[in-house]
């Protein structure tokens, strides 16, 4: 659920130097909120792509905990702060799917018992990150959680364009506990809300992030009519996400219809080609969304790998 231009651990590069700064002041006596909500405001700006350029998922998988921890660190002192709410919940989110949910993944069928806790291990990561936004969310709209259980077409009807970003996150973070940990009952009721947000944040602002909302809503459509899925927008979503990231051609659309889609109708011929599409993107010739690219043609390449246990002949 988490495609598109995305910042796969891209602020971590300045917090090293950051957080010798956040030293420094405590070493001079007490903490000024002044001067943690200057990092704060730094690390949540609009980030550098150099993670996001870079060829190593390693690398950034080992470098993203200490940015995390961090990020909470921060928020111990300045908890209503929104952009840093936002930012520790995107970066929870997106570590969980592209390097808790994966190795999970990858021990399913090796090693039952890990695969269990590593996936138990994503969704309370997922949970951790909702979690922060929702702490976003109310600080922007007091009482709010109640509302969305409630009604949250209703609840969300004050939201502006600024607010996509955290309504996306919380609906990625949500959505990703969700499709999971399928089967959860402290989670089953909860998928009107995923799709509130997100059905929000593409009305207020339907191409942000080059398309990342209808690489969702491709997710979300692909779920049985009976929840309110539709093929039908599905395939609708995955069109206009090609459209919008033709300049800079991601996997993760088509990584999204294949398993969503292709998979569920038991299609082989349609789920390999989607995977096939998604590993023919040269992520050098775009390094500005290079490990967005990579990440997703791994997933690619494993589901390739296992189509005839997935759809067999």
């Amino acid at each position: 659920m988490m495609r598109g231009r995305s910042d796969y651990g891209s602020r971590f590069l300045r917090l090293a130097v950051l957080s010798a700064a956040l030293v420094t002041i405590s070493g001079c006596g007490a903490i000024k909120k002044s001067a943690i909500k200057s990092v704060a405001d730094t690390i949540a700006a609009p980030e550098s792509d150099v993670f996001a350029r870079d060829e190593d998922l390693e690398l950034v998988g080992a470098a993203a905990p200490f940015g995390l921890k961090l990020y909470e660190s921060l928020l111990e002192s300045i908890p209503d702060h929104v952009p840093l709410l936002v930012a520790t919940c995107s970066n929870f989110t997106q570590y969980s799917y592209a390097f808790v949910q994966w190795k999970a993944e990858e021990l399913e069928y090796k090693d039952y018992s890990e695969y269990t806790r590593q996936k138990n291990r994503a969704i309370r990561m997922y949970l951790r990150a909702r979690d922060y936004c929702m702490r976003g969310l109310e600080e922007r709209f007091p009482k709010i959680r109640v509302a969305l259980l409630r009604e949250p077409k209703t609840a969300l009807t004050k939201a502006t364009k600024k607010d996509v970003p955290l309504l996306y996150w919380s609906a990625a973070s949500w959505g990703g506990a969700i499709s999971f940990g399928i089967g959860r009952p402290d989670l089953a009721g909860d998928l009107h809300i995923v799709r509130g947000l997100a059905e929000r944040a593409l009305a207020l602002d339907p191409d942000y992030a080059n398309g990342v909302i209808h690489d969702l809503m491709i997710s979300l459509e692909s779920l049985d009519e009976v929840v309110g899925g539709s093929e039908d927008r599905a395939r609708a979503h995955f069109k206009r996400a090609i459209e919008l990231q033709k300049n800079e051609p991601q996997a993760g659309p088509y990584v999204s219809l294949a398993t969503g889609i292709a998979l569920k109708k038991q299609n082989r011929e349609e789920f390999e080609r989607l995977l096939k599409d998604a590993l023919a993107i040269d992520p050098d010739k775009h390094p500005s969304v290079r490990l967005p690219n990579l990440a997703a043609q791994r997933r690619a390449q494993f589901l390739l790998n296992q189509i005839d246990e997935l759809i067999p002949k």
